[in-house]
């Protein structure tokens, strides 16, 4: 299989080079996704919701991968506030709670200010 960019068409994609996620073989790796509406172009103010709108941008691009959660085997979240800890493992209990790939939780500044959380995750994708 060969190496496939996967775009959320994001004119930050372009601007700064980087793809939502690549597919090289049977990994998918997607980039630190945050918490955009992108309907609407807005950051909620909550950690859980930024969460939650990051990983539904992750769904559509795994989806486009050929891949869903389940297929997930590593995650890495950046948070900026660790009293936050408990918004986030709200919402990656309910998606991982049974899969639990490997994880790696770093506390760090972001890019702007609003943005609280950021998540990438690696998949594979076995032949089915």
């Amino acid at each position: 299989m060969s190496r496939r960019l996967i775009s959320t068409g994001s004119p930050f994609e372009k601007t700064a080079g980087y793809s939502r996620a690549v597919i090289d073989g049977e990994f998918v790796f997607v980039s630190g996704t945050t918490g955009y509406d992108y309907e609407t172009m807005t950051m909620p103010e909550s950690v859980e919701q930024q969460t939650r709108n990051a990983f539904a941008t992750i769904e559509k691009a795994l989806r486009q991968a050929g891949a869903t959660f389940a297929d997930v085997v590593q995650t890495r979240y950046y948070l900026t506030d660790p009293a936050t800890a408990n918004e986030l493992f709200k919402v990656t209990g309910e998606i991982f709670g049974e899969i639990r790939p490997a994880n790696t939780l770093i506390v760090c500044g972001l890019l702007k200010p609003e943005m609280k959380v950021e998540v990438e995750v690696t998949a594979r994708v076995r032949v089915r």
